[in-house]
């Protein structure tokens, strides 16, 4: 059983950092035209798993489609390491990019795939 563990990540060129705890249980690799174009790997925490510790005021935000997720990226780099959201039952969600979380050896995390193009 993976444990709960604390990361720190960012944006490329370092003007966003937080810190979100999780256990990676569960990375999605989704195949809708989003996350399939960006490469995200994603994870899930609720907001009080999540510390946004620098770069909130610039973040850039994208929506598409129903619009209930907000995609935000670095304005200065371009990436997307985190998005704020609701899942369908409301409750409040933070998607953490598994890619963009500090030392992480990317080959120990196991993905799931989601058929996100079909919805």
């Amino acid at each position: 059983m993976p444990e709960t563990k604390s990361y720190d990540g960012g944006c490329h060129c370092g003007a966003v950092r937080y810190r979100a705890e999780t256990d990676l249980a569960q990375v999605l690799s989704c195949n809708c035209s989003h996350c399939q174009k960006r490469g995200l790997m994603l994870t899930f925490v609720t907001p009080d798993h999540f510390t946004l510790l620098s770069g909130g005021d610039g973040l850039a935000d994208y929506q598409f489609n129903k619009k209930v997720i907000h995609h935000l990226f670095c304005p200065t780099c371009g990436i997307e390491s985190f998005a704020r959201g609701r899942k369908p039952d409301g409750t409040e969600m933070v998607a953490i990019n598994v890619r963009c979380l500090d030392g992480l050896d990317l080959t120990t995390v196991t993905t799931i795939p989601i058929d996100g193009r079909s919805h």
